[in-house]
């Protein structure tokens, strides 16, 4: 009898050996901050949140958890080239949100109006469309 998790297709359809285009590792992050951020909306408002609100109201571990997932989204961008400028920048917008997101409930409201993952994939984004313009026309 042959183990079924040997087969060949058993990652079925993630490729974890192929290099990920610029493309796609910035989408991934985008996914990943909008999974944070504003996944969800408040039944009866426009509010968006998300899971970096929620797994903050865990007191002591949670905002350590979701700042370690935000500084992921800063690694990321490093690797993506961006600036010493712009990841000190992003590492800020972390620094905050981990510090005031650590207050008992009022640091879970700023977390969902502060948003640092947006801000930094927002940041790493308008980074990349000027680098990309200078290379087109410069």
């Amino acid at each position: 009898m042959t183990n079924s998790y040997a087969r060949e297709n058993f990652a079925y359809g993630f490729d974890f050996t192929r290099l990920r285009s610029r493309e796609e590792r910035v989408a991934r992050l985008d996914a990943l901050a909008t999974l944070l951020d504003t996944a969800f909306i408040l039944p009866g408002t426009n509010v968006r949140f998300g899971f970096d609100a929620l797994i903050g109201l865990v007191p002591g571990i949670g905002d350590a958890i979701t700042t370690a997932i935000s500084l992921y989204i800063v690694h990321e961008a490093r690797q993506l080239g961006a600036p010493a400028h712009l990841i000190l920048r992003m590492l800020a917008n972390v620094a905050v949100d981990g510090f005031v997101g650590a207050v008992p409930l009022v640091g879970d409201a700023f977390d969902v109006l502060w948003r640092a993952n947006r801000r930094n994939v927002r940041l790493l984004r308008e980074w990349l469309a000027r680098e990309d313009a200078y290379w087109r026309h410069g």
